[in-house]
């Protein structure tokens, strides 16, 4: 696959997000009590909620935040979230594809669109760039995590069942078809791999460079598309930095 490390644009939005880190907690609480209410509350029977969970792990979220989750969809609370996604074009022609989860369709939406269309943005109807991203498992090695050489990695993804590996200075980055993601990850887990990354996630097919003069605009954007309560992922398919 080409392009830039994902996963260096990874490190440098969470690094941005520190003082978001009580509304993450948040958004993943959502997450887990959800995944828990519809595939039960024992991860190792559920991988989507067993997906999440390390997910909020890697956010450093607290083991009693995920418990309370896990048992308030235990407890039978009759909250309800939705699933819904947006998608749309930031400044530069860049695409746009938005995943919300939401106990009130008509806020999420006016959010989204607010976001859109004060930083630069046009908000699109449904199908109009999800067909330009594609749906992948993404699992991140740190590369100081382990001794093994990128031959050594390789052949272990490809009999993992992984269907690519790119390779930076600082991390192995695995891409699965999103069916083999769970297998891939625990086959890594079982080989002696502490993944610093594990994800269900929209790879863009072709990235697009985001002009200078509308980059703070497109940046704008975003944070205001993550800002929202009910918005859980924002993918776009900018061009990686260097």
């Amino acid at each position: 696959m080409s392009g830039h490390s994902k996963w260096h644009n990874i490190q440098g939005r969470k690094n941005a997000q520190d003082a978001k880190r009580g509304k993450i907690f948040q958004k993943l609480s959502r997450e887990i009590y959800m995944a828990a209410k519809s595939g039960g509350p024992d991860p190792d029977g559920n991988p989507t909620l067993r997906m999440v969970i390390d997910k909020a792990r890697s956010n450093n979220m607290p083991k009693d935040n995920i418990k309370r989750a896990i048992k308030k969809a235990e407890g039978g609370s009759e909250e309800h979230y939705d699933e819904i996604t947006y998608e749309g074009y930031a400044p530069g022609g860049v695409a746009v594809f938005v995943e919300a989860l939401t106990d009130n369709k008509n806020r999420t939406a006016s959010d989204v669109r607010v976001a859109f269309t004060r930083n630069g943005g046009s908000l699109g109807a449904t199908g109009s760039v999800a067909y330009m991203f594609d749906r992948k498992g993404y699992i991140v090695i740190d590369r100081s995590t382990t001794d093994a050489d990128e031959d050594q990695v390789l052949l272990d993804v490809m009999d993992a069942g992984g269907d690519d590996l790119q390779t930076s200075d600082d991390a192995y980055e695995i891409y699965t078809d999103p069916k083999q993601f769970a297998g891939v990850r625990d086959a890594l887990i079982k080989d002696g791999y502490k993944l610093a990354e594990a994800e269900l996630t929209m790879i863009p097919q072709n990235n697009t460079t985001v002009p200078a003069d509308k980059k703070e605009q497109f940046e704008h954007l975003v944070d205001a598309l993550e800002d929202s309560d009910d918005v859980q992922n924002v993918y776009t398919a900018a061009a990686d930095e260097d």
